[in-house]
């Protein structure tokens, strides 16, 4: 039997061939890109057409994610220094997404990495960073250099995810640098466990979401700072006095103007009301009231009871506690 022929793809006409793109996976579709200008242009027009989201991940092992959200298919490329790690390949489902896993090993992992993240971020015509997900101690001489490069070849990060490995490292300075020079758009989630009770790293404004996890650099003037809808600091150290404080210029409309939830660590709300609401006008509703409220990002929460309080625009926030896990306010 005489071998197939091969397939002319490039002869043909658009809505075909725009088909036959729609069902290679992004991996497909970066390796199609690469044999050829003729290829690398058709594929560039061709993602013009895509929703793909993009995700650089920075850590022990550095990688290149591409989630394709129309179909639900993500491919990660992962640059490692284990050799015996080279060219294994998986696959999977989750949660209704096929997923395939491939791992390179390089002793240059970063130039590598740099070079796959700038021609992925050029084909997928992306001049923002989707996601981007940094463990700070574990290149730690390359950190800098490292946001460098972010810096200088996009506008900026929608998501930005910062992570360190051992607690007992200090991460500040690092920290303080990559807020500096990278531009946070939409969400900035920190789990990491800054020494300096006065780090000066700076809080993107008008973020969506904001999480610190371990919040006790943020004292009471930085807590004004803060200008994002939805809110967490955990561990942090401001007093009942500066609690108290804050939410009288909530309520007059001088801090947080958007916010829309604010949650803290778990306390008693009986405890809370006495010791923050003490003179801040408030209405306490009976617990066998049930309502619902807004939780984080718009989700809904049933609870029972809860404290009222008005800020001078008319808007409402309601302070209620979570199941013993958290204390919040919600603003509605």
């Amino acid at each position: 039997m005489d071998p197939p022929k091969p397939f002319p793809i490039l002869r043909l006409p658009f809505v075909p061939l725009q088909d036959v793109f729609k069902a290679m996976d992004p991996f497909e579709k970066i390796n199609f890109s690469l044999i050829s200008k003729r290829t690398k242009a058709v594929a560039m027009q061709m993602t013009s057409y895509s929703t793909h989201l993009i995700q650089l991940i920075i850590g022990e092992e550095l990688e290149v994610w591409v989630h394709e959200l129309k179909y639900m298919t993500a491919c990660y490329y992962m640059f490692t220094s284990k050799e015996e790690m080279n060219g294994k390949v998986e696959e999977n489902t989750w949660d209704g997404w096929n997923q395939l896993f491939v791992w390179k090993y390089s002793d240059n992992m970063i130039e590598e990495w740099q070079q796959l993240s700038k021609y992925v971020m050029e084909l997928f015509k992306k001049q923002t960073i989707d996601i981007l997900s940094m463990t700070l101690d574990t290149l730690v001489e390359n950190n800098v250099s490292i946001i460098d490069f972010l810096k200088t070849n996009w506008k900026s990060v929608n998501d930005c995810n910062l992570f360190q490995s051992e607690d007992k490292n200090d991460v500040d300075e690092h920290a303080a640098y990559l807020l500096e020079n990278l531009k946070v758009n939409n969400e900035l989630y920190s789990y990491l466990d800054i020494k300096n009770v006065n780090f000066d790293g700076k809080i993107p404004k008008n973020l969506k979401e904001l999480r610190i996890e371990n919040s006790q650099w943020v004292g009471y003037e930085r807590l004004l700072e803060i200008d994002c809808k939805n809110v967490i600091i955990e561990k942090n150290r401001i007093s009942n006095e500066q609690w108290n404080l804050f939410l009288k210029k909530w309520i007059a409309m001088e801090t947080h103007l958007n916010l829309e939830y604010l949650q803290l660590d778990y306390r008693e709300i009986e405890e809370f009301r006495a010791l923050v609401l003490h003179d801040i006008p408030h209405e306490v509703v009976d617990g066998e009231v049930k309502r619902t409220i807004n939780g984080y990002l718009n989700s809904h929460i049933e609870i029972n009871g809860g404290i009222d309080i008005r800020r001078v625009d008319g808007k409402t926030a309601t302070f209620f506690a979570f199941q013993m896990e958290f204390l919040a306010m919600s603003v509605h």
